[in-house]
């Protein structure tokens, strides 16, 4: 199976290559800078074909996937800068990205009739209450400037496929990049006290797991709405950077504070970012591990690489 990849660069599309190629399966990665920015640890994503591409490019999109006629597309790229999306400046990059970029990919999909894969985000819901989100519910009210545009590249490839999956996902973290697990070590390393929200609520993702779960799906024809993080239940950033300090074996004391008590960011963010996944085991597929244990091999990663 030939699939193309957007977005290798970052954390997600690194390791979605990895896992292809790790199955035999032929990766096509692509993103916007003229060679291959991912980790350069010599994997596949490194040493797969890689091709230079601006998804907003609605020509150039059309013209590059045609000619590599993939059997199935998965679209990792976004701008996912959530504060930097909300400057004036910045919102119309944005949309060109998350909507017109994600429309050009769905159009030409729709052309080869090939399956696309759309990588979305707790971000489209409101965050409101604590019932956990369904995958096909509809309450649609995003909260910031990339939650909106996010949508907007939902509601794209739905009108403009009718093979596709739009998988929802949060709090990622993964080799490639910046997450907030890089971020609590290195200021654990230089802070004896750290303040975390403990009032916004959801599950991690690592993409090493997640990436497993795409190519099982992207080789099914069991299309629609999902939603994906590592199993374990629902846990605060609070509890979360506790967790990574007491595996990283860290002194650092987390103290537990409320968004507002923290500080407002530019965009706001959902308090309510529980995703219920039981529609992946409903249709066949294997949910992640727990995010303690994605969180300990993680960390066991990020040693190997020092």
């Amino acid at each position: 199976m030939r699939v193309f990849v957007t977005g290798v660069n970052g954390q997600l599309g690194h390791d979605v290559m990895n896992e292809l190629a790790k199955r035999g399966l032929e990766g096509i990665g692509s993103d916007i800078t003229e060679t291959c920015a991912g980790a350069a640890d010599g994997s596949a994503v490194t040493t797969a074909r890689y091709i230079p591409m601006d998804i907003t490019d609605e020509e150039a999109v059309h013209a590059r996937v045609i000619y590599e006629h993939p059997e199935a597309v998965i679209h990792c790229a976004a701008w996912t800068a959530v504060d930097a999306a909300e400057a004036e400046e910045n919102r119309g990059k944005v949309r060109a990205v998350n909507f017109a970029g994600t429309r050009n990919i769905a159009k030409v999909c729709s052309e080869l009739d090939i399956p696309m894969m759309y990588i979305s985000t707790d971000y489209v819901f409101d965050g409101q209450g604590e019932k956990p989100w369904k995958p096909d519910c509809t309450d649609y009210r995003p909260l910031n400037v990339y939650g909106s545009t996010k949508l907007m590249g939902e509601k794209t490839v739905a009108a403009n496929l009718e093979k596709f999956f739009i998988v929802r996902i949060a709090w990622v973290f993964g080799k490639s990049g910046k997450n907030f697990i890089k971020t609590m070590l290195n200021l654990g390393k230089t802070h004896d006290t750290l303040r975390v929200v403990n009032d916004q609520i959801g599950t991690p993702t690592y993409t090493y797991d997640l990436a497993r779960l795409l190519v099982d799906m992207i080789q099914t024809d069991r299309y629609g709405y999902y939603h994906a993080t590592n199993e374990g239940g629902y846990i605060s950033w609070y509890d979360f950077a506790c967790e990574i300090f007491k595996q990283a074996g860290y002194d650092t004391r987390v103290i537990p504070v409320t968004t507002e008590e923290y500080g407002q960011s530019a965009a706001a963010r959902p308090f309510n970012s529980r995703l219920d996944k039981s529609k992946l085991a409903e249709n066949g597929f294997e949910p992640l591990p727990t995010w303690h244990d994605a969180l300990a091999r993680y960390l066991k990663e990020l040693q190997n690489q020092e």
